[in-house]
């Protein structure tokens, strides 16, 4: 997959839904280019990643491709509570499926969100997972999950073939009902 693929798996979730984004367990920034991509120099990012090597050159990249976007690095692991003002939208892009308890993650993901914010859902369409992938959720899986959680409104953005373990999908989801209020979530 390259940065148009990455693009046409999230545009739909993100165009319209805020300037104001956190993505959770972004790499070396595959996702957060696109991100950039698409809010423009109005937009403000919060990038999270446990590993600094990741984020050290995820920051290089993306200085340079785009001076102007504010985007804020944490190393962190968001699978604990993270001390983060709530925002307009969570990008989850291929990160999820490394959680085993994915409820607690997601309960913690809607208190990110403002209301009627965003949660774009990057993954594996299988539940079947792997060394490299040990947690992946089916779509089906998704819907059931998100739904048990407290998101609304639950629909499939993109599915496309996948190499290897299976198909990759983009859904999204919006954030529980009372949730986030702009405040501080830990």
């Amino acid at each position: 997959m390259d940065h148009r693929d990455h693009v046409a798996l999230i545009r739909g979730g993100v165009e319209g839904g805020g300037l104001e984004w956190i993505e959770l367990g972004s790499g070396r920034g595959a996702f957060t280019l696109v991100l950039a991509d698409l809010l423009g120099p109005a937009g403000r990012i919060t990038s999270v990643d446990r590993d600094p090597a990741a984020l050290r050159r995820q920051s290089a990249t993306l200085a340079a491709a785009y001076p102007a976007i504010h985007i804020d690095y944490l190393v962190a692991d968001f699978s604990r509570p993270l001390a983060l003002e709530s925002r307009d939208g969570v990008l989850m892009a291929n990160s999820l499926h490394f959680s085993r308890d994915q409820a607690a993650v997601l309960q913690r993901v809607g208190a990110l969100l403002r209301p009627g914010g965003r949660l774009v859902l990057v993954e594996y369409d299988t539940d079947r997972g792997n060394h490299w992938v040990p947690h992946p959720l089916s779509y089906r899986s998704w819907e059931r999950l998100s739904r048990e959680v407290g998101f609304r409104d639950t629909r499939l953005l993109v599915r496309r073939p996948g190499s290897g373990l299976a198909a990759i999908y983009s859904a999204l989801s919006f954030g529980p009902e009372g949730r986030g209020q702009n405040r501080r979530c830990a």
